[in-house]
């Protein structure tokens, strides 16, 4: 039995333009901006806090991949915890142990004790990031979902544009560790907002054991190979990663439909296809997001807050156009604004190479960030919407953990290997020329793996799996 005021994964009727249906949006986009507030902010703050505790370029990278290790190795995890115990209670647990983590981060007195702190916040993170959308899927009416889809993804940008200002002013003037003390009042704010105004809902045909032996064999995989790709000298984690890693498969092969990761989720095309996309696509967009910040501090001169402010126009993009790509692709089908805005979003990384010393905000940066933004505005909010789509209702949770998993992964095990690769390795973040040549090369990448994304969204997407009438019940 549901307990006062939950609502099932069937009984979903919320309008978006209700008020009760703009709480719910509100709570769910300030969950999922406080995450990616953080990502944007640590990066802004990067090389204040690399010359601060003597960190050289593997240290930047542990800085930003601890958390995504835990946060891809556990997401899963959290998204089934949330579909058995309730989705908004794990949510509410989530951002209190993101915030706790958060204060420990600020205190972090060596490089080591950060990348540690990270990492447990990236165990609040697991805990509060697929809660978000599984919220949305399972409260709106199904004919509202890609609309909500979409202005989630676009508000989400507030947060996006809010926080590396915020950030950018604080590294400058009062020092980074306040990168992570300012998590601390967005996350009072969502449990503020939650508390009061998320209905519960969760899985009522959820049974058995969780997969722990699963989640451990996943996380242990993700950081064997995440170690082997950072530090090139060590084969060993890396061997030993991969293995792990078939471990994995195998088991949840055997285990399905008990699973961590439900095989029967990937018998249905579109769903494997979109993952793939994600996985590389989010790849190269984690190897810009970890560069661009410390190329226009350190090789282009800008300020934290100019470095912070350059995004700005895609957070301005995503917020106008994202709700608008979730309409279109409800009508017409999510193929072709995937397949174009995939593709628009790399030639904005291509536009992106030519960003290097003293580069002008107005010939260079702002260029590059507005083609980029209007390739993202146009894909995400219908890839995500797709993800959901194609699953049962009851399986919402477990969906956004796959696809939550397999974006941080392909981040996670990106920003792992094309730095050293490009030659970004020891103090090269303290050497301008150094790293403006390997930021050079790792855009080319980056622009390289997004062409591999749109070009199997466009071979692979078939059909309108958005159209009311198609959608699952």
């Amino acid at each position: 039995m549901l307990l006062p005021g939950e609502v099932g994964m069937d009984d979903g009727h919320i309008e978006l333009r209700s008020a009760r249906g703009r709480w719910v949006l509100a709570a769910t986009v300030l969950g999922s901006g406080l995450a990616l507030l953080d990502s944007t902010v640590v990066n802004v703050a990067l090389p204040f806090l690399g010359t601060e505790l003597d960190a050289g370029m593997s240290g930047l990278q542990w800085t930003v991949n601890a958390y995504t290790l835990t946060l891809a190795g556990l997401i899963l995890l959290g998204g089934s915890l949330g579909d058995r115990f309730g989705r908004r209670r794990v949510f509410l647990i989530g951002t209190v142990w993101f915030a706790l983590a958060s204060a420990l981060c600020a205190a972090a007195p060596t490089i080591e004790f950060l990348v540690v702190a990270r990492a447990l916040q990236g165990v609040g993170g697991a805990l509060l990031t697929p809660g978000s959308l599984a919220i949305i899927q399972a409260s709106f009416a199904k004919a509202d979902r890609p609309r909500a889809i979409g202005a989630w993804s676009g508000l989400g940008g507030v947060a996006s544009a809010v926080g590396p200002l915020l950030g950018g002013a604080m590294v400058q003037t009062i020092g980074w560790r306040w990168a992570f003390l300012i998590n601390l009042p967005f996350a009072a704010l969502v449990l503020l907002v939650a508390a009061r105004h998320v209905p519960e809902s969760r899985d009522e045909q959820a049974a058995g054991r969780f997969d722990v032996l699963g989640s451990v064999l996943a996380a242990l995989s993700l950081a064997g190979i995440t170690y082997g790709l950072i530090e090139l000298d060590a084969p060993v984690p890396l061997v030993v990663g991969v293995l792990l890693g078939a471990a994995f498969v195998v088991l949840e092969r055997r285990r399905s439909p008990g699973a961590l990761v439900p095989v029967g989720l990937f018998a249905d095309r579109v769903f494997t296809s979109v993952n793939v996309v994600t996985l590389v696509m989010y790849g190269a967009m984690g190897v810009v997001f970890f560069l661009l910040a410390v190329q226009l501090q350190v090789v282009s001169g800008f300020s934290p807050v100019a470095a912070a402010s350059a995004m700005l126009p895609v957070t301005a993009l995503m917020l106008l156009l994202s709700p608008l790509a979730g309409e279109l692709a409800r009508r017409h089908g999510p193929r072709w604004p995937m397949t174009g805005g995939i593709a628009l979003a790399g030639a904005g990384f291509v536009l992106m190479s030519s960003i290097g010393p003293d580069a002008s905000y107005g010939l260079q940066v702002l260029p590059a960030v507005t083609v980029f933004g209007l390739g993202l505005s146009a894909a995400v909010a219908p890839l995500t919407a797709t993800v959901l789509a194609t699953v049962e209702d009851r399986y919402a949770g477990t969906a956004s953990g796959v696809n939550n998993a397999v974006a941080r992964t392909g981040g996670l095990l990106a920003v792992a290997a094309v730095p050293p690769l490009v030659g970004l390795v020891g103090d090269a973040f303290r050497d301008p020329v150094v790293f403006d040549a390997g930021f050079r090369v790792a855009m080319l990448a980056s622009a390289a793996m997004m062409a591999v994304s749109a070009l199997v969204t466009a071979a692979t997407i078939r059909g309108n799996v958005l159209d009311p009438q198609k959608v699952k019940a």
